[in-house]
């Protein structure tokens, strides 16, 4: 149920970005919009973790790989002097919005297979055309900042496997009881 209901929330999340009219959109209106997505899918990303089976590995990997590509990514604007489209500083390249946003979605793909990775990448792309709309980023900020946090997921994050090997239950059926006991190889 709580799988469900967390798959609601980020399409619902999705679908109330989408909904609002190109025309009356600012470019200050999308930097807030991008930010705040990208604040809120990490947050979702743990919650869906600890929806399946209080997954804390899983939560520890989404931390360590997310940082190595926040922590990358900030390096790099250090080292590489890219102009943002608007011209108010030279730290363009490459997006850490962008990164964070990526880094859950890959983190979900990865972990948890496409059923929740491509939802979680509509999210990240959306909030990659947010920073690239509101003249924070070039496109190609956001196309690195991508391969950054994939990069990083692929090297950290492991699949998720439920930890159940066994189980053990007892039955009746009126006349007698019995124990069973089951295990998956």
């Amino acid at each position: 149920m709580r799988q469900i209901l967390l798959k609601s929330g980020m399409c619902a999340l999705l679908m109330l970005c989408m909904c609002v009219p190109a025309q009356a959109v600012s470019t200050r209106t999308y930097d807030k919009v991008g930010t705040g997505v990208a604040i809120a899918l990490p947050i979702i990303a743990s919650g869906i973790s600890l929806a399946h089976d209080d997954d804390w590995t899983g939560i520890a990997e989404l931390g360590v790989s997310s940082a190595a590509a926040l922590g990358t990514v900030m390096l790099l604007k250090q080292v590489v002097h890219e102009r943002r489209p608007d011209g108010s500083d030279y730290k363009s390249f490459p997006s850490s919005t962008a990164v964070v946003a990526y880094s859950s979605a890959d983190y979900l793909w990865r972990r948890y297979g496409w059923k929740y990775g491509v939802p979680a990448y509509a999210v990240a792309a959306l909030v990659g055309f947010t920073r690239v709309q509101a003249k924070q980023h070039h496109w190609y900020d956001v196309l690195a900042s991508s391969a950054i946090a994939f990069g990083f997921n692929y090297a950290i994050v492991t699949h998720y496997q439920n930890r159940r090997l066994y189980s053990v239950y007892a039955a009746s059926d009126g006349d007698s009881i019995g124990l069973n006991f089951a295990m998956t190889w």
